[in-house]
């Protein structure tokens, strides 16, 4: 398969449930032209720490100065009132708006999200569709990765992962 990447990214974090039957969906940047660094949609909260704990820790891991963008992409998400709360008592939903700013707040080239949706509830759907829509207007690519494909007019191309191969089911539009 042709691909834009010259190195393609590599997925930190545990696997998900296996199946030889994945399906992603790639939004590339015009210039088709990606470096390493990476945001990538993971599961790895700890129930103990609060958000704000959570976005300090990955601002050390950055090397971020601030966190004025993770402040502004929870206010984006609507869970900004939930900085003092432990992530083991948030729901399903606000934990993934919690990892989905975890992977952004690097402002990376590359989002690499596994299974996105899952415990949106729809406004948070819309959302996040909005968010990505603006990444890839400022050039960024956005990769998602799920079993189920919907919203498919937010996609530039889908691939299907068979046998350990990925294959190109086409644009769809």
């Amino acid at each position: 398969m042709d691909h834009p990447l010259q190195h393609p990214p590599t997925t930190l974090g545990k696997r998900t449930a296996g199946t030889d039957r994945l399906r992603t969906a790639v939004s590339y940047p015009d210039t088709r032209r990606i470096t390493t660094r990476t945001g990538v949609h993971s599961s790895g909260t700890r129930p103990t720490l609060t958000v704000a704990q959570h976005l300090r820790l990955f601002q050390v891991a950055y090397r971020l100065p601030r966190l004025d963008h993770a402040w502004e992409l929870m206010d984006l998400l609507g869970f900004g009132g939930e900085r003092r709360t432990r992530a083991g008592e948030l729901s399903g939903g606000t934990r993934q708006k919690l990892n989905l700013t975890l992977a952004l707040m690097h402002d990376p080239p590359l989002l690499v999200l596994d299974e996105p949706y899952q415990g949106f509830d729809w406004d948070t759907h819309q959302r996040f569709w909005q968010l990505a829509g603006r990444l890839r207007s400022q050039g960024r690519s956005v990769v998602v990765v799920s079993h189920l494909l919907h919203d498919l007019q937010h996609f530039d191309t889908v691939h299907h992962l068979r046998d350990g191969r990925l294959h190109e089911e086409g644009v769809p539009r």
